[in-house]
């Protein structure tokens, strides 16, 4: 398939490249960082030029997605700033003799990343590149959700429970005392030590947490912290098949907690901050609090690489001395 040859430099680039601010300076942090062959090799299957025309190289069109969500622009937001901004451009591998991408590519490139698996396979290569560097600290795991508003209104009670336009939203309550938040719930398994994303699951906003929790304990490592919505006798089997420790916090079933459980769930409570940390920096500085894109397939995409934009973020903070 042919590809769009990029990043040949002039005169002009080199000049313009020593022009520094704290956002050139950032970037350029992840850039060197990052191995960046490994990904090129998971994304060399994508092509998604028209019929007949060569297509941008997919791990340049890799880097305007993390772009994006490092930034919270839309598809024509990303590019305008993509065809404006030095320091964007720099990062994604143009020179400013190339040709930058338009809305409809950089949304025909992100549907690519949606199918088989893909996204999972780059989180798990970003995840890999993290321990090669003992950037993760595996020793211990913090597993929670959190909703996310969907694009589409919320239906009313007259309309029933599902919306016309995003069908596979669901209601779903945000907190113990049961209030009601439409759209998908994204559960995350974080590493304890390092506050970053070692797995990530998205659901319908009704999936039940404890439901999900098995499948994030693949990438768990050392003690498993939850609150008390994770609290099952099965869960805690699971765990020991697992080989993992018992950070989950106690509900009252059928009886009062003892002073010593909680204390304990006051002490487990201060463990899982680093994860409510996450979900914040999601909705306020992601702008993620409501999703863009109607279905859950969609959502899922925009959900998973903002954890690998996020990873990559906290990376640079990480190796910061």
């Amino acid at each position: 398939m042919p590809r769009r040859k990029i990043g040949q430099l002039d005169w002009m680039d080199a000049g313009l490249a020593e022009r520094r601010n704290r956002r050139v300076e950032a970037l350029e942090g992840v850039s060197h960082l990052v191995d960046w062959r490994r990904f090129d090799a998971l994304l060399s299957g994508i092509h998604t030029a028209r019929k007949g025309e060569a297509s941008y190289p997919p791990l340049m069109m890799f880097k305007v997605l993390l772009l994006q969500r490092w930034y919270g622009l839309s598809d024509p937001a990303m590019e305008a700033a993509l065809a404006d901004s030095l320091s964007f451009m720099a990062f994604a591998g143009l020179s400013l003799r190339d040709a930058t991408p338009d809305h409809t590519t950089i949304w025909r490139f992100r549907q690519e990343l949606g199918k088989g698996g893909l996204l999972e396979r780059l989180l798990g290569e970003l995840n890999s590149q993290l321990e090669s560097h003992a950037v993760v600290v595996k020793q211990g795991t913090l597993i929670d959700a959190s909703i996310v508003s969907s694009a589409a209104r919320r239906p009313r009670v007259e309309e029933g429970k599902v919306s016309p336009v995003d069908p596979a939203a669901r209601f779903g309550t945000t907190n113990e005392r049961g209030r009601y938040a439409f759209g998908y719930k994204l559960h995350v398994a974080v590493d304890a030590g390092s506050g970053l994303v070692r797995g990530a699951k998205v659901t319908p906003a009704n999936e039940q947490e404890i439901s999900i929790a098995p499948q994030l304990l693949e990438s768990a490592a050392g003690t498993v912290y939850a609150d008390r919505g994770y609290d099952s006798d099965g869960l805690r089997r699971e765990l020991a098949r697992h080989g993992l420790g018992d950070g989950v916090m106690r509900r009252r079933r059928g009886r009062d907690l003892t002073e010593a459980e909680i204390d304990r769930n006051h002490q487990l409570s201060l463990k899982r901050r680093p994860v409510e940390a996450l979900f914040g920096t999601m909705k306020r500085s992601y702008r993620m609090g409501r999703m863009r894109a109607f279905g859950l397939v969609r959502t899922a995409i925009d959900l998973v690489l903002f954890c690998i934009a996020f990873n990559l973020r906290r990376w640079l903070v990480l190796a910061t001395p």
